[in-house]
């Protein structure tokens, strides 16, 4: 059995846990600041301009297999661009963009009307950005600032990013700063193979980004956070035991 920890991060805050200082630096914000539970690591990360879902736990296994490249978990973004992307930039986003360390793999891309975000403190600056968009990719890459760059290179730099899936997990009714809890149990298949499920009980969760509900639970937690278990097919490695272990 694992513990996974729903984070959404804010804008402006670090995907760690302590920040290195240089000499008359100004501390920034870390996930110290919102979540207080001993042992426990990020799988993958976000920049520090960037908003949205982290996962955390206190597994190596599964850090590995959801921030392994190998694995592909696929991750959706929300991102406010600059001007209006005609039909062939979203084309050449779905089809592979061309970048300094190679070309990327096709992502799926779509436009959005609204975000269905909570507004980012600050705001992007209307004045300076009069004309924006909204779109929706995925991708089943982890590069450096991929989602920017590719934005980017078919003219519509990226103004605001907030991460919103990935793999199975959302970021459904997580407000910024708010995280919540889920359990994974091994279980077998028919096929024999272990997967894990999520527990799931209470009442049903909203959605922040506007894609329905999921049933699930909440209850309270030390530090604002919640528990909320439910039902998943994600696979999970059955903990080891020590040699000569029983």
């Amino acid at each position: 059995m694992s513990a996974i920890y729903l984070l959404h991060k804010p804008y402006r805050m670090l995907s760690q846990f302590t920040d290195r200082l240089g000499q008359g630096e100004a501390p920034r914000a870390t996930l110290a600041d919102i979540i207080k539970v001993p042992g426990i690591y990020a799988a993958g990360r976000l920049d520090y301009d960037s908003e949205g879902l982290l996962l955390l736990t206190d597994d190596g296994a599964l850090i590995q297999r959801i921030s392994d490249p190998r694995h592909k978990q696929p991750k959706t973004y929300r991102v406010q661009v600059e001007g209006n992307p005609d039909e062939a930039a979203l084309a050449a986003l779905r089809q592979g963009i061309e970048l300094k360390d190679g070309p990327t793999r096709p992502a799926k891309v779509r436009r959005l009307a609204e975000s269905g975000l909570p507004p980012r403190t600050p705001p992007v600056d209307p004045k300076r950005h009069p004309v924006t968009s909204w779109l929706e990719l995925t991708i089943s890459e982890g590069r450096n600032r991929q989602v920017r760059r590719m934005t980017a290179h078919v003219g519509h730099p990226t103004l605001r990013l907030v991460r919103v899936a990935i793999g199975p997990w959302r970021l459904d009714g997580l407000a910024p700063g708010e995280w919540r809890r889920e359990t994974l149990h091994a279980r077998a298949t028919r096929q024999g193979a272990r997967r894990a499920a999520k527990e799931v009980t209470d009442e049903p969760l909203a959605s922040a980004c506007n894609r329905g509900h999921r049933r699930g639970t909440r209850r309270p937690l030390p530090d604002g956070g919640r528990v909320t278990e439910r039902q998943s097919d994600y696979p999970v490695q059955p903990a080891r035991r020590p040699p000569g272990a029983r």
